[in-house]
């Protein structure tokens, strides 16, 4: 059983700052690419991803204010969240591409953490 908790959600002003922690526990063999998404009504949304090498990308609209990075010994991934606008409300979700054991491979999803900006 394979589990992602994610943390540090919650309501901030615009322009400030908020960071997200999802960690992975359970029957883990092998930890691939970790990303975050996001849904407001509407679509989910890819915003951040990480390889397991440590290449992060990032959609255009949050460029140069999210950071997303990955602790490997501790199978957790973070999004750190500076400058953040209304437009940034929502949703988020941490995601994870993994292996139970060599011939298992699927992805997982976390809770959501609810992410509000405003004033």
């Amino acid at each position: 059983q394979v589990q992602l908790v994610e943390s540090g959600g919650g309501l901030v002003q615009p322009g400030g700052s908020l960071r997200l922690s999802c960690a992975a526990s359970g029957s883990i063999f092998r930890l691939y690419t970790m990303a975050w998404y996001r849904q407001a009504p509407g679509n989910r949304e890819l915003v951040a991803a990480i390889t397991s090498g440590g290449t992060a990308s990032y959609i255009d609209s949050v460029k140069g204010r999210f950071t997303i990075s990955r602790d490997n010994a501790k199978n957790t991934v973070y999004l750190q969240m500076d400058s953040l606008k209304p437009e940034d409300t929502a949703v988020y979700y941490c995601n994870a591409d993994l292996s139970t054991d060599w011939r298992t491979r699927s992805v997982y999803w976390g809770q959501g953490a609810q992410v509000t900006v405003s004033s």
